[in-house]
């Protein structure tokens, strides 16, 4: 299965938990999510730019492979998680938001959009000083060369 060219796939996506239940508040269940994350990103479904997990939900920008879906990639993130997290009770709200980005200005927006989340929501002073964000662990995958290049 071929799918629309990478460099078009870019994506902002947002995932909530069911009834908003403050899962990821707890420093296990928000390690497993984030691991569950860069699993796959390590197996090479997706490029990951930019995330955060917060309390309830996270955000991430992702290019999915050019052989993953983007219904794909996220069924492997959130039933990825769920599956590990092994509980009884649904763990995620049924669908994700996703915003498809189209220039380099809404790449670096979203991005810095995630990373300021704890910021905004009251959780620490500073983007970096958040321990479950792209802002705290360094580098991730680069913005796809296309943007740049408009």
């Amino acid at each position: 299965m071929r799918l629309a060219p990478q460099e078009t796939r870019t994506y902002l996506v947002t995932a909530v938990t069911a009834q908003r239940r403050r899962l990821f508040q707890v420093t296990a269940t928000a390690e497993l999510l984030e691991q569950t994350i860069l699993d796959y990103r390590g197996q090479g479904k997706f490029l990951l730019h930019a995330y955060v997990i917060m309390p309830d939900h996270f955000h991430a920008l992702i290019t999915p492979s050019p052989d993953v879906s983007l219904e794909k990639a996220m069924q492997f993130i959130k039933g990825g998680f769920s599956f590990r997290l092994k509980s009884k009770l649904d763990v995620w709200m049924r669908s994700f938001n996703e915003s498809q980005i189209m220039s380099e200005e809404k790449f670096l927006s979203y991005a810095r959009y995630i990373e300021e989340n704890p910021v905004r929501g009251g959780l620490a002073r500073s983007p970096s000083e958040y321990r479950f964000s792209s802002a705290s662990c360094g580098l991730l995958d680069p913005m796809p060369t296309h943007f740049a290049e408009r």
